[in-house]
């Protein structure tokens, strides 16, 4: 770490740093607030007054990017210092509060929106979303994948895609075309080892982007991988698109339970059925002798459909073939003949059989 690294140091660094569409850097119009050093961090304030948030977006992004450049930055945080001026949201003829998710409607090609979410990290939410596709894709369905985990895009190693999409005249974005598939991924649209600072404001615009400005065509589903918790990418999903459903996902044991019980309740607060629960990684059978083990317990799927009334969509074994298809771009889906691929076929009829057309 350079014992050179302060505030003075940064803000310097900053006058490097635009505001989008003009020549004027941020520190000079004080878009730049406090200024933080520690170690290695580096925290930095965005100041908001009057202007449009995909500007402050902008300059954000723009900040983190030139901070991070600085020797002996180590980690990055941009906050936003909001002091525009609250606007009164309107109300009903009654003084009520307005619905935040009356405005929501269906995305242009797409029939039914699906999300696949976890609320939890590391219970194979991404496997399940991008095998559930395949297996919709193989009982005759047109099927999208969007992978909406900005911080951790891993549907393109999942499924071996290395080509971005393309970007028509007009700023549209047309799906990457593999595996029968319409996909799109942050992954897609950046270096494969940079990471991924956003946080709120960025996240929303992103989201989005990908919802209103992909050129989807003739899908019935578009499947979502949605990222692990109740956040920013959960709630613009949501707020944005009427969705025909969520598919929770979750692993036998407690820890996980107790997160897709949060996830469940979040959704249905917000109007969003959800279809069921899929218990992955539920049980092992052993190739030598048949034997099936329960590695992380059984049942706790089962268990928490049970408590909220939902069906259990399906019990996805622990298998190798998961696993080495994940990091080698051939799902487990696909393999003939396989337990793994049965058991996606049957989740995704029964996905077929619940999810309905929503209005808007």
């Amino acid at each position: 770490m350079s014992s050179n690294l302060n505030p003075e140091v940064v803000m310097e660094a900053l006058k490097d740093v635009k505001v989008p569409g003009t020549r004027v850097d941020v520190v000079s119009i004080k878009l730049i607030g406090e200024i933080k050093v520690t170690g290695g961090k580096v925290d930095v304030t965005v100041v908001k007054t009057s202007e449009k948030d995909e500007t402050i977006a902008a300059v954000r992004a723009g900040v983190a990017d030139r901070v991070s450049q600085i020797s002996g930055v180590m980690a990055v945080n941009v906050s936003i210092d909001d002091r525009s001026a609250p606007k009164a949201a309107p109300r009903g003829p009654h003084g009520q509060s307005p619905d935040p998710f009356a405005d929501r409607k269906k995305l242009p090609g797409v029939e039914k929106v699906v999300a696949v979410a976890s609320a939890k990290g590391g219970v194979g939410k991404s496997s399940v979303a991008v095998n559930l596709a395949l297996a919709l894709v193989d009982t005759g369905h047109k099927v999208g994948l969007l992978d909406a985990d900005v911080y951790g895009p891993s549907v393109p190693t999942m499924l071996g895609l290395d080509e971005g999409p393309e970007i028509t005249a007009e700023k549209k974005i047309i799906p990457v075309q593999a595996h029968g598939l319409q996909i799109i991924s942050m992954g897609l649209l950046m270096p494969p080892d940079q990471p991924v600072i956003w946080r709120g404001p960025l996240v929303f615009s992103a989201i989005k982007q990908f919802l209103k400005d992909v050129q989807w065509k003739d899908l019935e589903y578009l499947v979502v991988d949605m990222p692990p918790g109740t956040g920013d990418a959960q709630l613009t999903l949501i707020q944005q698109v009427p969705l025909s459903g969520v598919v929770m996902v979750t692993t036998p044991q407690e820890v996980a339970l107790a997160d897709v019980r949060r996830g469940i309740n979040m959704f249905r607060e917000t109007k969003v059925p959800v279809l069921g629960i899929v218990e992955n990684m539920s049980y092992f059978i052993c190739p030598d002798t048949g034997k099936q083990f329960d590695i992380f317990g059984h049942g706790g799927g089962a268990e928490v459909a049970k408590q909220y009334d939902l069906p259990l969509l399906g019990e996805i074994p622990i298998d190798p073939s998961i696993r080495v298809g994940g990091d080698t771009g051939k799902p487990a889906a696909r393999i003939e003949g396989s337990a793994v691929r049965e058991a996606f076929l049957k989740l995704a009829g029964r996905v077929n059989e619940l999810a309905e057309t929503p209005e808007g």
